[in-house]
């Protein structure tokens, strides 16, 4: 039989059999019937491995079988998991491929596409044993348009994971319209201008496509997200109804139009004790926290950049000098490949004889176990998603150095919307990065923040209580899926 031929009638006997699963009365009563599998299928990245991991565990909590595709690049250990199914695509992204994300989520999805690999593996998943629970739907990241075509071809619904901010999702949305009142492109005169339609961000905070070398490739990764979403049976967002609740309110006003539920379930890194912390693809040094064990009550400035951002020779010496001058307790995670085309980073010559005593550095930390620490005071952060979420939930008071993406708007909401910290703008020089420092600690202004930090905090576990609303939105979540 020819090939294409027998893969199409395949498909057909997939999605009637799935269908039929589907409507299928009375396949198994009382309790069964809340069983269901169901395939995650996460980007291959560090901050979006982890909240999709996150989340499987919240479901499996639920009694929800889960199956994890994923990547040869970046592939999560099963041993750390051993409560899901793990189901490996041949890595797919080709080796010449720029180092930069946004060109490697596009190659991931045009590769994915032509190579049939993730439709292959769903169809296998859909053809397992009926004796199994029922494959109810795919979640994936809202950047993989390939995976969600693979899955509209078989007959699996998809629901679309956001690992930023509902702020990230409205911004990411309304590029049409920041094109088309001439917010973008940003020029020079314009930066500093507040965007009316999406308070408190300014034009500065925006990614602009137009920047980017190949700007058709930004347009690109924007438009994948709404795309997903739109093609989708739901969103889910990473968030808390207190902390965004402007934000949520507009984003299911617009998706409730196209009947597209969106379920704000975060911090995910809180709803499953099972898996909040074992999904860093990093190699975590604990001897961090017994230094910490030593350290005064909330006088420790936590310093990370997250798992993909580089800063360059110049800003890593300010860095340093900055931390050594402000005469506080630090810990700095100085991670492998941090600074732009340094292999091996070297501290600069009398730093440590500095800071002795005062000062930790380490290649990576157990962030989670570390801002939740009493001895943590502050954190310098890049502003990405899952650690201002992570500082949110414990309290911690933060400075902001955003540098791209979603970074940018988060910084502003944490300094502008939520009041919990500063942002740190500007060319990185030591004397600056003292008195940021100084001020977050020390000043009375620091004060106020860290007494709203602790208000948010509160807020932040109520919402995981039993009857909280992110709680509540997770039973939601389950529902819509054995719906499906």
């Amino acid at each position: 039989m020819n090939r294409e031929l027998y893969k199409t009638e395949k498909s057909s006997i997939i999605i009637l059999a799935s269908q039929e699963r589907r409507s299928r009365p009375g396949r198994m009563a009382g309790i069964a019937d809340r069983r269901a599998r169901v395939v995650v299928f996460p980007l291959p990245f560090q901050g979006h491995i982890s909240p999709m991991l996150q989340l499987a565990g919240a479901l499996h909590a639920r009694g929800l079988d889960v199956t994890v595709l994923h990547t040869a690049f970046n592939a999560p250990d099963p041993a750390r998991h051993p409560a899901f199914s793990f189901v490996a695509v041949p890595d797919v992204i080709p080796a010449n491929v720029p180092s930069n994300g946004i060109a490697k989520i596009l190659a991931l999805n045009a590769v994915m596409e032509a190579s049939g690999h993730v439709r292959d593996a769903l169809a296998s998943l859909l053809e397992e044993d009926e004796e199994r629970p029922r494959l109810a739907c795919l979640f994936i990241d809202s950047t993989l348009t390939a995976a969600q075509k693979a899955a509209a071809g078989l007959g699996l619904p998809t629901l679309v994971l956001h690992t930023g901010s509902a702020a990230c999702f409205r911004l990411f949305r309304s590029y049409d319209m920041l094109q088309d009142k001439g917010y973008l492109p940003a020029t020079e005169s314009n930066l500093h201008l507040p965007i009316k339609e999406l308070p408190p961000l300014q034009v500065r905070d925006l990614f602009d496509p137009s920047k980017l070398p190949n700007k058709e490739i930004g347009q690109k990764i924007l438009n994948l997200a709404t795309e997903t979403t739109t093609n989708s049976s739901g969103a889910i967002i990473n968030t808390f109804e207190d902390l965004e609740s402007h934000e949520l309110e507009m984003i299911r006003f617009e998706l409730g139009s196209n009947g597209i539920p969106a379920f704000a379930v975060g911090p995910l890194h809180k709803l499953s004790s099972t898996y909040s912390g074992e999904t860093s693809l990093l190699n975590e040094d604990r001897t961090c926290i017994e230094w910490l064990n030593t350290q005064a009550p909330y006088s420790v400035l936590y310093v990370s950049f997250g798992s993909v951002v580089h800063v360059t020779q110049e800003e890593f010496m300010e860095i340093a000098w900055g931390l050594a001058n402000c005469g506080k307790p630090f810990l700095w995670v100085l991670r492998l490949g941090l600074i732009a085309g340094v292999e091996k980073t070297e501290l600069p010559e009398g730093f440590e004889s500095a800071v002795q005593g005062r000062g930790m550095v380490i290649e990576w930390a157990p962030q989670q176990e570390v801002l939740a620490h009493s001895a943590v005071g502050g954190f310098w952060t890049h502003s990405g998603w899952n650690s201002t979420l992570e500082s949110v939930h414990e309290g911690v008071p933060m400075l902001s150095r955003p540098l791209f993406g979603d970074q940018l708007p988060n910084g502003r909401y944490v300094q502008d919307t939520w009041k919990i910290g500063f942002l740190l703008e500007g060319v990185l020089e030591r004397g600056m990065i003292g008195r940021a420092i100084t001020r977050l600690t020390e000043e009375s202004e620091g004060a106020m923040v860290r007494e709203r930090a602790k208000d948010l905090k509160e807020k932040a576990q109520l919402c995981l209580k039993s009857n909280g609303s992110s709680q509540m939105a997770v039973d939601k979540l389950v529902d819509h899926i054995l719906s499906l």
